[in-house]
């Protein structure tokens, strides 16, 4: 495992870290699917086995539960992790409301210490805001009593757009942005990676395979289950990403590596990028995803190949 440096907060991170929506199941819908609690607490001692470091979660995340089953696999070791959750969705009051008050933000850093069982978060980050939030310079204000405070070590944003992203950091200052940067999806790299690299704010990159089809274990007649967020997807768009992906597949496959290595390469290749998130579930797939930590880096010629299906939009007729 190679490690980097978190922005300029002195926090050292392995580059693939835990992504772990997806272990607070499926109960409450909002998920990837089914999961088992002891498949997901062996999955996290895999982690660590390998050297993953940085676990990336939300008090959202199964209604609590994925931060629960971190604070029960990290407790032993908090002082060799980096653990980092999320606050905005208001799942106390009810499903899909959003609240980033000052009063609400401390109650549920509260709440989220409690679940993963201990008394200080590393990163704590606003959990999709709205732009009208993020333009506004008084949102981040008691995130930064809560780092004064020792509450947090550093805070930041994690955001759907990145022009989003580069409010924040005018405006905010913010450690750390978490944003969507995949092999199809690359607008992040435009203009916001450039200017974190410039005021030394750390970047977390999430959804690298892309909701999983980058695993290229999905072909165009996969179903997924209700509550998974991919059930009501078009039948369209899912057979497009497919595709997309058996293109991509083939590739890799000429470079000796698999499809989910060549994505996670594709997003390391990035010097500015501090960390990626996949989203883990079970032991087998920490073990593959971190295993391209240690893979050969992506040559210009596979870089430059998976531009040009790209501009070919992957050869999608």
């Amino acid at each position: 495992m190679r490690y980097r440096e978190f922005g300029n907060t002195g926090i050292k991170v392995s580059e693939i870290g835990f992504g772990a929506w997806a272990i607070g199941g499926n109960e409450h819908g909002n998920s990837y699917g089914p999961t088992e609690d002891k498949m997901s607490l062996e999955a996290v001692a895999k982690a660590l086995e390998l050297g993953c470091n940085f676990f990336d979660t939300a008090d959202v995340y199964g209604c609590g539960h994925s931060e629960e089953l971190l604070g029960k696999a990290l407790r032993s070791v908090r002082d060799r992790v980096v653990i980092a959750t999320k606050v905005g969705g208001n799942f106390y009051s009810g499903p899909g409301r959003q609240d980033f008050s000052p009063d609400y933000v401390r109650f549920a850093i509260e709440k989220s210490l409690q679940r993963l069982q201990t008394d200080y978060l590393d990163v704590y980050q606003l959990h999709n805001p709205p732009l009208k939030l993020i333009e506004r310079a008084e949102t981040y204000a008691v995130l930064k009593e809560l780092k004064r405070e020792g509450k947090i070590r550093a805070w930041g944003v994690s955001i759907f757009d990145p022009v989003e992203g580069l409010a924040a950091i005018k405006l905010g200052n913010p450690d750390c942005i978490q944003v969507v940067y995949n092999i199809f999806t690359t607008k992040a790299a435009d203009e916001l990676f450039q200017r974190a690299q410039l005021v030394g704010c750390a970047l977390v990159a999430r959804e690298p395979l892309a909701n999983g089809f980058l695993s290229g274990k999905y072909d165009d007649d996969s179903q997924f289950v209700a509550g998974d967020i991919r059930h009501d997807w078009p039948r369209e768009y899912i057979r497009a990403r497919t595709r997309a992906a058996h293109q991509l597949a083939q590739l890799a496959e000429t470079a000796s590596r698999t499809l989910t290595q060549m994505a996670l390469k594709f997003v390391l290749a990035r010097a500015e990028v501090s960390v990626v998130i996949p989203g883990i579930k079970t032991t087998e797939q920490c073990e593959h995803n971190l295993s391209a930590s240690d893979a050969d880096e992506l040559g210009q010629a596979e870089l430059t190949a998976i531009a040009d299906l790209a501009a070919r939009n992957f050869d999608i007729a």
